[in-house]
């Protein structure tokens, strides 16, 4: 028996992992779980359309269809069930209150078409969750529209687009991107008509400012950043970067997804920021990932606050109203979104930011980043960092402590699996061979931190001790063992087909 596989039992159930077919090879098109009368003959008014054949659904029963799904829900891996050090993706613990709150019926039952006198109090919660924003980066204006994280980045970018056209600058269509960015951003420049170029890194993982000064010239439009950069690492010569952008007369983005390193300790005004999305589905505990949607609100500099988008809310004798028109000397570029953005969102973000209050986002960022050195300091002997010294909210290692063993960064991230832990992002950033990318967040106690440090490092130990086939055969006992990735990415199955039916030999 090849060691890849555990010793089968007799249904392939494993205890009471239930081994779980697929709904449609459960069920049976000629079973229905209900038993509803027969309709009366109507006129047929669908013009010929109607269905001549089986729609092809499992009959099941409601004990059955309600089996299924818990069972599969059993499956997954999920923040609740377990620790996620997911690198540049913050995977945190969302308090419950916030969740209560948006669910409750004042805010979970309204409708964008209801008149402004009935949503005075959903405004409010609009309007001073904007508040905070700005008060937190010191920046003049903030479009909540934007749905997500590159939402928010097209929001930027279109602000800027339409500052340079509304100066008549329009030969300035290059955008520059460092290699520590973000990988949406090049595809957000290019989305909004600007060309990309490259800005190299240093040997500290940072942008190469004299690389980034030489490129500068009057057809550059403006520079998209990550601060705290996809390396773990702040930019420390941000402050340089941000005047000599400004100096060649363009525009400074930053990109906003790390924010939670440095909420509540900088106002990134400060760093000549002009404009910047936030993740609030990462900085302020709202769903992320598969539980979106997310929420993207991008603040603006006084120099781009007039080209922001419709809509947004303000506060006058009358009470709160959103401005869906054009009004005094605002020249806004348009809109992100059908209607004012993920409501829901904005709810769980400002009960989360006045629960903690100035002084808990300060400290909640301050432990983000303490968390990340502790796993730099316990596991930095063991595996490779990619760069010298501290780190922000998230560990960077390599591949190099791999050397010779046989092993890689995919065979150690599969043998996690079959430890209890989700893995680390791997071979991202794309600028470090093998990168092992670890972000443990603010809410991962050390016990938590502990116990996985403890995995890696006998995971380490094992692999240096020779025992490659150990990790080329994980994981053995997650529900689906070692897949073939790439073959599934480049052919997926995205529709089941039953079976071909089999014909007796005559």
């Amino acid at each position: 028996m090849s060691p890849a596989t555990p010793t089968p039992t007799l249904t392939g159930n494993r205890g009471l992992h239930i081994e779980e077919p697929l709904i449609f090879e459960q069920g049976h098109p000629d079973k229905c779980g209900v038993d509803l009368p027969e309709p009366a003959d109507k006129p047929d008014r669908l013009g010929g359309l109607a269905r001549s054949g089986p729609i092809g659904l499992p009959g099941l029963s409601e004990p059955e269809v309600v089996r299924h799904y818990t069972r599969l829900s059993q499956k997954n891996y999920a923040i609740d069930s377990g620790f996620y050090p997911l690198g540049s993706c913050t995977m945190k613990h969302n308090p419950r209150l916030n969740e209560r709150l948006a669910r409750l019926p004042g805010f979970a039952d309204l409708h964008p078409f209801q008149p402004e006198a009935t949503v005075q109090g959903a405004l409010a919660v609009m309007h001073r969750l904007s508040a905070w924003l700005l008060g937190l980066t010191g920046m003049e204006a903030v479009a909540l529209s934007p749905g997500a994280g590159a939402h928010g980045e097209l929001c930027g970018m279109q602000a800027i687009r339409a500052a340079l056209d509304a100066r008549g600058d329009d030969g300035r269509r290059v955008v520059l991107v460092p290699d520590s960015a973000h990988g949406t951003n090049p595809a957000t420049a290019a989305l909004c008509g600007f060309r990309v170029r490259g800005i190299p890194g240093d040997a500290r993982g940072r942008v190469d400012l004299a690389a980034f000064k030489a490129a500068l010239d009057d057809g550059v439009a403006g520079v998209m950043l990550t601060n705290p950069n996809t390396c773990g690492l702040f930019e420390t010569d941000i402050l340089a970067l941000s005047e000599a952008v400004h100096a060649a007369g363009a525009y400074f983005y930053l990109d906003g997804a790390n924010f939670n390193a440095i909420v509540g300790r900088v106002k990134i005004a400060d760093l000549g920021v002009d404009a910047m999305h936030i993740n609030l589905h990462k900085t302020f505990s709202t769903p992320h990932g598969g539980g979106g949607p997310g929420a993207g609100p991008t603040v603006l500099s006084p120099a781009l606050a007039p080209f922001a988008p419709l809509p947004y809310v303000v506060h006058d004798g009358a009470g709160y109203r959103l401005v869906e028109h054009v009004e005094g000397n605002a020249r806004p570029f348009g809109r992100m979104k059908g209607f004012h953005g993920q409501f829901g969102v904005f709810v769980r973000a400002l009960a989360y930011i006045m629960s903690m209050g100035r002084d808990g986002l300060h400290r909640a960022s301050g432990d983000a980043v303490l968390n990340a050195n502790y796993l730099l300091a316990r596991l930095g002997e063991a595996l490779t960092p990619s760069f010298e010294g501290p780190c922000m909210h998230e560990a960077l290692f390599d591949d190099r402590f791999l050397k010779g063993t046989g092993v890689s960064t995919l065979d150690f991230a599969k043998a996690m699996l079959d430890e209890g832990f989700h893995p680390m992002t791997m071979y991202f950033p794309l600028v470090v061979h093998g990168a092992m990318l670890m972000e443990p967040t603010e809410t991962e106690s050390r016990d938590s931190l502990d116990a996985f440090c403890d995995a890696v490092l006998a995971l380490a130990a094992k692999a240096k001790a020779g025992d490659a086939a150990f990790f080329t055969h994980a994981p053995r006992h997650t529900p689906r063992r070692r897949l073939d990735e790439t073959r599934a990415a480049r052919h997926p199955v995205l529709r089941w087909e039953p079976p071909a039916p089999t014909r007796a030999a005559e």
